[in-house]
């Protein structure tokens, strides 16, 4: 059944960390992804509840991933060498999934991209399929403004698209103030799990991340600003005291000294 998959992904509290390691699909060899068997075992161990990765390291590794859930990503179809944009298609199915004992699929929702059209297509189909299987659907809704800073309005348009075409889970920005985001979540029926986007700084990080808890965000889905930190497994403890523990900033920093 579905929620017992929900349950390998969402703790008992009902919120979940999940670390994002789909990103060589896309971009190729990145520093901090290339032991990634090493990386699964740490993970398990520093309080990541589910990983979102790709067909390859999933079947590579499995040995590896111990008590962590598995988000398969489906989709995609260029890489960043690409001369050629605008499209993106679901490149793997439920079945594939299923077989290789995922917990959830993912695939993207681009809002305001030349990739729109066929990203909402494959949100349509996967979530048909994936409901023949019982099989959770994570909907990674992004936003691009003229401005490039897309506002809680904009975010709030996109969460609820993923929502309306049968997303069980959506994966988005954070962005304040807390308020009209915790205004923006009270409309959403589904768990909202925040990403980290640009490798940046750990304590902006954290703050994002402890404002958007607040707000009602059901946790995180975070990839470079953990795996690219210069102690990934410290990085993560501290996101784990803010998801699980209730800990606030400043505590969630003392995880960093440890």
């Amino acid at each position: 059944m579905k929620e017992f998959r929900l349950r390998r992904i969402f703790a008992a509290d009902q919120r979940t960390v999940i670390v994002a390691l789909d990103h060589a699909g896309f971009m190729g060899p990145l520093p901090g992804l290339d032991k990634p068997g090493k990386l699964l075992t740490m993970l398990s161990e520093c309080g990541a509840d589910a990983v979102l990765t790709t067909i390859g390291i999933a079947r590579a590794f499995s040995k590896n991933f111990g008590r962590l859930g598995l988000i398969l990503r489906v989709d995609g179809g260029s890489t960043v060498r690409s001369p050629r944009n605008g499209t993106i298609e679901q490149l793997f199915s439920v079945k594939d999934a299923v077989r290789l004992g995922a917990d959830a699929v993912v695939c993207m929702g681009m809002i305001g991209f030349p990739e729109e059209p066929s990203s909402l297509k494959n949100l349509a189909s996967l979530s048909a399929e994936a409901a023949e299987w019982n099989m959770p659907v994570m909907a990674e809704m992004l936003v691009k403004t003229e401005d490039q800073q897309p506002g809680v309005e904009d975010v709030h348009f996109a969460i609820r698209i993923g929502l309306e075409l049968g997303a069980d889970i959506i994966k988005t920005h954070y962005v304040g103030p807390i308020e009209k985001y915790q205004a923006a979540l009270q409309e959403c029926y589904r768990p909202i799990v925040v990403l980290g986007g640009l490798r940046g700084e750990e304590d902006e990080l954290l703050v994002s991340v402890y404002e958007a808890l607040q707000a009602g965000a059901a946790g995180v889905a975070i990839g470079r600003n953990i795996w690219q930190h210069p102690n990934p497994g410290s990085i993560c403890r501290a996101l784990a005291a803010l998801v699980h523990g209730g800990a606030n900033v400043a505590q969630a920093i003392k995880e960093l000294e440890t």
